[in-house]
């Protein structure tokens, strides 16, 4: 019997396999696809992330943004050179993903790919997992396994998918300034974001509608027309299309003997679209927690959930509400705040994890009612 199975093999998962392998527990990863796999995914993380690990992320780094280029619909630009400590790194998520799991068997984690749940069942004191081949026990769980994974409704903590989200993937040589520059435009995608993150064989352009509803159709194309007016060649492709789970106020997390981590905990960024790092985030503080009620501490539990919502969510809250503002009124939002100097840097240092939404929203709020809202201060 295993001290802890993770459903899932992303960030969260190999994160959480890592720490608890690193604490001598033992420790099964299952994950339904074969390693390294394809992601769909914009491909910038924080740098911020290494203080949670003890070894160096760079052969899992492609190349380094040092500056974001903010426009209006393609036009108006404003390009903000990042003065952070150290620049936003740029993934592939199959490497990237690959490479932790890498990490987590080295530590002493047992991760098995191509191995999908069918179902978990909890039995006296242990859970049993049961997948194809054979069923595994294990006396705590972790469920990791994505927005579209089954672990959480299982467990009864299922949490409602509101968005929907999709890459368009360009190969394409790419070099010098442009290498290093990230895009994020505003009012092209109605009611969302466009991201373009460089690689150095080609172009990943991220979109994602957050208030309101899109249809299909409508997102493929906005990202297309996107592309080609950014002089990129649209004759081969690959789209991707999934759906983004944002976090609810006072989401519960926890289960008897169980956690939920990574994107099925509804930790993605509502105003910019982040998702891996504060993945990673909850798969350190689900190994923390499993860990301490290994160890006899009955709470716990129930304090990742606390934990979770007060390092993340309460963030997230507070990004929610930038972003009604941001994507009811883009136009005056881009000219008020975006196109600020100071406005970019601020962009510049959440992304990085320098900064965190509670330090700069009274302010960016107040930006904005002053010219909603006539008198107003």
């Amino acid at each position: 019997m295993f001290d802890c199975i993770i459903i899932g093999a992303g960030p969260a998962g190999a994160a959480a396999g890592y720490h608890l392998a690193k604490k001598g527990r033992s420790v099964l990863v299952l994950d339904k696809t074969g390693f390294p796999r394809y992601k769909p995914c914009g491909g910038g993380v924080s740098p911020a992330i290494g203080k949670w690990f003890d070894f160096d992320f760079t052969p899992a780094v492609e190349n380094t943004v040092t500056r974001v280029r903010f426009t209006w619909k393609q036009g108006d630009p404003v390009t903000t050179d990042l003065t952070v400590a150290e620049p936003m790194w740029m993934v592939r998520r199959d490497r990237f993903d690959d490479f932790l799991c890498q990490r987590a068997i080295e530590a002493g984690a047992t991760i098995k790919d191509k191995t999908e749940v069918t179902g978990i069942d909890f039995r006296g004191d242990r859970w049993e997992v049961k997948t194809a081949g054979e069923t595994f026990s294990g006396k705590y769980l972790i469920a990791a396994d994505g927005v579209t994974g089954n672990a959480a409704r299982w467990l009864g903590l299922n949490l409602k998918s509101e968005a929907l989200g999709a890459t368009l993937e360009i190969t394409t040589p790419v070099s010098g300034d442009r290498l290093r520059t990230a895009e994020f435009d505003f009012g092209s995608l109605k009611n969302g974001y466009i991201w373009t993150f460089p690689k150095p064989d080609g172009y990943t352009i991220s979109g994602g509608c957050f208030k309101g509803k899109i249809k299909s159709e409508e997102l493929k194309k906005q990202l297309l027309d996107y592309a080609a007016r950014s002089g990129l060649n649209t004759a081969e492709y690959r789209y991707t299309e999934y759906p983004l789970l944002l976090w609810k106020d006072n989401a519960t997390l926890h289960a008897k003997n169980a956690l939920i981590a990574g994107e099925a905990a509804g930790i993605v960024d509502p105003l910019i679209g982040e998702g891996v790092r504060p993945s990673i985030l909850t798969g350190v503080k689900a190994a923390e927690a499993i860990d301490r009620a290994l160890a006899g501490d009955t709470q716990a539990l129930a304090r990742y959930s606390q934990i979770i919502r007060e390092e993340w969510g309460e963030d997230m809250a507070l990004a929610g509400k930038l972003a009604g503002m941001f994507y009811q009124f883009p136009q005056i939002a881009y000219k008020v705040a975006v196109k600020r100097p100071v406005s970019g840097q601020l962009m510049g240092r959440i992304l990085a994890g320098e900064l965190r939404y509670r330090d700069v929203t009274e302010w960016a709020i107040a930006q904005l009612k002053k010219r909603l809202l006539p008198g107003f201060g």
